[in-house]
């Protein structure tokens, strides 16, 4: 590794299934092979899987993570559990 790399550790690991975690291994080997370019490079071998694109980026980076959700959807993963119950209700009244 880089002298000046830093080290990319699991933050959150709560939840990871096996395939969850050989996909963060890849991604944490690629980068530590050759940077952040290897590690997107190794991410996008993940292709159209959201999920496991999700469950990656929120092991290493939650907090980056809730904060592009909220930027982007306008909503906090606090205030989710509220939200997907009104959408249900709502769904099941009609």
């Amino acid at each position: 590794m880089a002298k000046n790399r830093p080290v990319l550790e699991v933050v959150n690991p709560s939840g990871l299934t096996e395939a969850d975690w050989s996909a963060v291994n890849k991604v944490r080997r690629a980068y530590e092979r050759g940077g952040w370019d290897a590690f997107w490079s190794e991410f996008e071998t993940f292709g159209d899987d959201l999920m496991l694109q999700i469950m990656v980026l929120r092991t290493l980076f939650p907090d980056v993570m809730r904060q592009a959700i909220k930027a982007e959807a306008g909503f906090t993963l606090g205030e989710l559990p509220g939200l997907l119950k009104k959408t249900m209700q709502l769904a099941t009244e009609h």
